[in-house]
């Protein structure tokens, strides 16, 4: 199953917040499968911050400790297991792919205008109409996707904006 990154631009930082929000209950109710994601927003006075809203090593070695902690337990050295078991997840995380790219993060936030804000999406797998319905009333544009062109056009139509320029 490949991964597709999808970049949806919004009017405000609160918009894309309540979007994130959405997506984190999508994916919860396995809607939605996330693989990474990065919040960005350019303030008023022009500074751009950028959250990482969804990060692969994080859960990775969150949840290679509580298995390295359960077997740790087994053989009576809980802490040692916990530290093998984080760090075997970081380095599972890493062998399996990079997430959203640093370098296309920053040269997209560069380009936002002040007030606006953009959340990068990897996406492993999704029910495209449960996650356009529940994006549309956030109004995000499409910025930018890795989908083939015919998806991508799709995608910005069902979300009731037409794709940012080039």
């Amino acid at each position: 199953m490949t991964e597709q990154l999808v970049v949806l631009g919004f009017d405000s930082l609160e918009q894309a917040r309540q979007a994130w929000s959405l997506g984190r209950r999508l994916r919860r109710e396995k809607r939605l499968d996330l693989v990474d994601g990065t919040l960005v927003w350019r303030d008023e006075n022009g500074r751009v911050t950028i959250r990482r809203v969804a990060s692969p090593a994080r859960t990775a070695a969150l949840g290679g400790a509580l298995c390295g902690g359960v077997i740790g337990t087994v053989f009576l050295a809980p802490f040692v297991g916990l530290g093998i078991g984080a760090g075997a997840g970081v380095l599972a995380s890493r062998i399996s792919g990079p997430g959203v790219d640093d370098d296309l993060v920053r040269r997209i936030a560069g380009h936002l205008q002040p007030g606006r804000a953009a959340i990068f999406a990897v996406v492993r797998r999704s029910t495209a109409d449960d996650v356009t319905a529940a994006l549309s009333p956030h109004h995000p544009v499409v910025i930018m996707t890795t989908l083939p062109p015919e998806r991508e056009r799709r995608l910005a139509r069902a979300l009731g904006r037409r794709p940012a320029p080039a």
